[in-house]
C-alpha cells in the first residue's frame, strides 16, 4: 500500500490535470525480448540493426538514423521486429550510471530488428511512447534501474530486472501533453544545434579560403595588404614546454598554482595544483592567462588555445610566444591541425615536438592583416560560442522540466 501520496503528483503539472499518477510494472506494459546474435560475417548489410550505439547516441530512433545492418533471415527478422513505439535497452556497461540505458523507436513507415547487447521492450500497453522515452530518463526512472543491475566488472539488466521495475505513470491525455510540451523544447534544442553546425561549417569554409588568400582583406583606406611572406614559426616565434613534479611528493600537489596538462589547455579551471616548491623543483614552467598553448602528447595533440589560466604546464604542453597576432596564429595553427597530426603522428603513435612545430611552414600576411582577419574569425567563434551556450541552456532547462514534471 503506498502511503506517500505526494510521491504520485508530480511537482509541475499542467492546470487541467489532477490526481495521482499511476504506480505500474515494466511487465504489464513491455514485453521483453533478446536480440539477435549473427556470425561476424553477417554485419554490415541486410536489414537495419539496432544496437547500443544507436540507444546512447540518439534523440529518439528512426529507421535512418540506425547505421548498423545484419543478414538473417525473413523469419528471424520478423520473429525480432523492432516497430513504432517499441523501448530499447542496453543491455550492460562497465559502469552502474550507465547500464539499462532506452530509448524509442519512432518509426511508423519501417521497421528494423536489434542485436544481442539490446533489450526490446514489445508495447502490449498503453503509453505515449515519447512520455515513456523522456520518464524512463528521468532521474526517479533510472536510480530504479541502475539500483537493481547486477555485476562487478561490468553492469548487467535483463528481462527480469525490467519486469520487476516500478514507475509512475500519468492518464494517457496528461501524457500525450507532456509528450507535445517536451517535444517543442527538444525542436529547439535541434534548430539551435542545426544553426551551430551550419556556423561551424561556414567557419571552415571561409578559413579556407582565407589561408589560401583566395580571400584578402583590405586595409582603411580600400588598398591592398602587402603579399604574404612564407616563413617557419620558428622564425616569428618562441617555444617553451613544461615539465611534471614527482608525483610521489604529495606536498608538491597541495599548492594553489593551477597545473595544465595537454587534456585542459583551453579549461577555466583545472583540478590539479602545485606549488611554488614544486615549481622550484621540477621542469614544470609558469604560463601567463592569455599565452598560446599547444597539446604535444596523447588524445588532444595537435589542439591549441589561448589559456584562460595563469599557472604551470608539463612537458606535454608547448607554450608559445610572438609578436604576430596571438589570435591569427591561433587559427591558423587551428585550421591545420588535422595535417599537421596525420603528418606528424602516423597511426595515432608518437608525439609531436617543440622541434616539428618550430619547423612549420605557413606563408604569414602582415600583421594588420593579421589582426583583420583574427578579428573576422573570433568574431564567428563568439557567434557559436553563444549558440553552444543557449544549447546548454535549454538542455538544463529541459533537465529541470523532467526533474520536475515526473514523479
Amino acid at each position: 500500500m503506498i502511503t506517500d501520496i505526494q510521491q504520485l503528483i508530480p511537482e509541475l503539472r499542467f492546470p487541467e490535470f489532477e490526481g495521482e499518477w499511476e504506480k505500474k510494472k515494466l511487465k504489464d506494459i513491455l514485453e521483453f525480448k533478446n536480440g539477435i546474435n549473427a556470425s561476424k560475417d553477417d554485419y554490415g548489410f541486410g536489414f537495419k540493426f539496432i544496437n547500443v550505439l544507436d540507444i546512447i547516441e540518439n534523440d529518439f530512433i528512426t529507421h535512418d538514423k540506425i547505421v548498423g545492418k545484419v543478414n538473417v533471415s525473413q523469419e528471424i527478422f520478423e520473429k525480432n521486429l523492432v516497430q513504432y513505439g517499441d523501448i530499447l535497452f542496453q543491455r550492460s556497461s562497465e559502469t552502474r550510471e550507465e547500464v539499462g540505458q532506452s530509448n524509442v523507436y519512432l518509426d511508423k513507415g519501417n521497421s528494423a530488428t536489434f542485436g544481442g547487447f539490446v533489450i526490446r521492450g514489445r508495447k502490449i500497453g498503453k503509453y505515449d511512447p515519447f512520455f515513456f522515452h523522456l520518464l524512463l530518463k528521468s532521474s526517479i526512472a533510472r536510480k530504479e534501474i541502475t539500483s537493481k543491475a547486477g555485476g562487478s566488472t561490468r553492469y548487467n539488466v535483463g528481462q527480469g530486472i525490467l519486469s520487476s521495475i516500478v514507475l509512475s505513470f500519468a492518464g494517457l491525455p496528461e501524457q500525450q501533453k507532456i509528450s507535445s510540451f517536451l517535444t517543442i523544447i527538444d525542436s529547439r534544442i535541434q534548430a539551435l544545434e542545426k544553426k551551430k553546425s551550419s556556423l561551424e561549417q561556414y567557419k571552415k569554409g571561409v578559413m579556407q579560403k582565407i589561408f589560401t588568400q583566395e580571400i584578402r582583406f583590405k586595409d582603411a583606406d580600400g588598398k591592398d595588404f602587402p603579399e604574404w611572406e612564407e616563413k617557419k614559426l620558428g622564425e616569428v616565434c618562441k617555444f617553451f614546454s613544461g615539465g611534471t613534479p614527482k608525483s610521489t611528493n604529495k606536498r608538491f600537489y597541495s599548492g594553489d598554482i593551477p597545473f595544465i596538462g595537454s587534456g585542459n589547455i583551453s579549461d577555466s579551471m583545472v583540478n590539479s595544483f602545485i606549488t611554488n616548491e614544486a615549481l622550484n623543483n621540477s621542469s614544470a614552467k609558469l604560463i601567463e592567462c592569455g599565452d598560446l598553448l599547444y597539446a604535444l602528447y596523447g588524445a588532444t595533440s595537435g589542439e591549441v588555445a589561448i589559456s584562460k589560466l595563469t599557472g604551470a604546464i608539463n612537458q606535454a604542453v608547448l607554450c608559445i610566444r610572438t609578436k604576430e597576432n596571438k589570435n591569427y596564429l591561433f587559427q591558423l595553427l587551428k585550421f591545420n591541425q588535422e595535417k599537421i597530426v596525420k603528418t606528424f603522428i602516423q597511426g595515432g603513435q608518437g608525439n609531436l615536438s617543440a622541434k616539428i612545430i618550430k619547423e612549420l611552414k605557413f606563408s604569414l600576411p602582415s600583421r594588420p592583416e593579421q589582426t583583420h582577419i583574427a578579428n573576422f574569425l573570433t568574431a564567428l567563434d563568439k557567434k557559436i560560442a553563444l549558440v553552444n551556450e543557449q544549447i546548454e541552456k535549454t538542455k538544463a532547462y529541459k533537465k529541470g522540466l523532467l526533474q520536475k514534471m515526473f514523479v
